[in-house]
């Protein structure tokens, strides 16, 4: 099954689609997509979020706060275990760290991804990890944190082999996105080629990040097939059956899902 592991649909742009969501998942069932992981980014919307999804049982949700904004409702473990009690719900996150878009004592980011660990692992659900530009954060906090016993996938992988191995090695998932197909993103193919096959996830992050031929349009759920056909091509395998695999994947790892 083709599944977009991780995207925003509260977030995508419906003026394709008369502006009637409704209308914008049947497009995204007719192009072939079986399931999709509508992420949480903030609690404050999250509400909103979920109303809009619950009609559709081939949609899953998370619950999270992103590392990007200081200027949110900081959750508590006991918050987000409410909410991943939910029938809809199927991983905690995403969280993690982002050393790229904030400066200055970024202590409040580490404790905010601790929380996060702490309540995927007492939850049972998996972790939706985002990590950029603090490799060794990230791996370090994962580590004194257990996260392991949690599980999870980091999201949107950027980042070096170095890194994925060090995920892999705690039980994790990676997930590609469309950034596997730009044109400078030669060593992280190399990674994709690399990430054992019932380790691999891929995704779109919509309304960001559409891969190659939509790149600078807004992204949508159906554009995973593009992410699936370049990290099929890098791998040298058939396309059909990196879809198949990957889809067993999803629901292996988020198995609420299910």
């Amino acid at each position: 099954m083709l599944v977009d592991s991780h995207c925003h649909l509260d977030r995508v742009d419906l003026s394709p689609h008369g502006g009637d969501f409704s209308a914008f998942v049947q497009a995204t069932r007719d192009a072939g997509v079986g399931h999709m992981l509508c992420v949480s980014i903030d609690l404050e919307s999250y509400p909103d979020m979920l109303t809009l999804v619950e009609p559709y049982p081939d949609i899953s949700v998370s619950a999270g706060v992103h590392p990007n904004d200081q200027d949110r409702h900081e959750p508590t473990v006991k918050e987000l275990l409410e909410l991943a009690a939910q029938p809809k719900n199927v991983a905690i996150g995403e969280t993690g760290l982002d050393f790229f878009r904030s400066e200055g004592d970024l202590g409040w980011q580490k404790d905010r991804f601790r929380t996060h660990i702490r309540a995927a692992i007492a939850s049972g659900k998996p972790l939706i990890i985002h990590t950029r530009d603090a490799r060794e954060d990230t791996l370090k906090i994962m580590a004194e944190e257990n996260a392991r016993d949690a599980g999870g996938v980091l999201h949107c992988f950027t980042e070096n082999w170095e890194m994925a191995k060090a995920a892999l090695d705690m039980g994790f998932y990676i997930s590609f996105s469309g950034i596997v197909t730009f044109n400078n993103a030669a060593e992280l193919r190399e990674v994709a080629a690399q990430v054992p096959l019932d380790r691999l996830l891929i995704e779109t992050d919509s309304p960001y990040l559409a891969p190659v031929p939509h790149r600078g349009k807004p992204n949508e759920p159906r554009h995973v097939r593009h992410v699936a056909e370049k990290v099929a091509e890098v791998r040298n395998m058939d396309v059909e059956e990196l879809i198949e695999r990957t889809g067993e994947n999803f629901f292996r790892l988020f198995s609420a899902a299910r």
